[in-house]
């Protein structure tokens, strides 16, 4: 019985695991993808 706990267990942890691994390049794609204008320089607007 304890060893089918640990294996049931040890699955879930992988699962969760693989998810989180594959959440987090699916959010590092979408950064990638937008165009950010975070690193926009102030003298841009002024000239403008």
């Amino acid at each position: 019985m304890k060893a089918l706990r640990r294996i049931i267990a040890a699955v879930t942890v992988g699962i969760l695991a693989f998810r989180a691994v594959g959440s987090f390049l699916s959010w590092v794609e979408k950064q990638d993808d937008t165009s950010t204008d975070a690193w926009i320089d102030e003298d841009e607007f002024e000239d403008a």
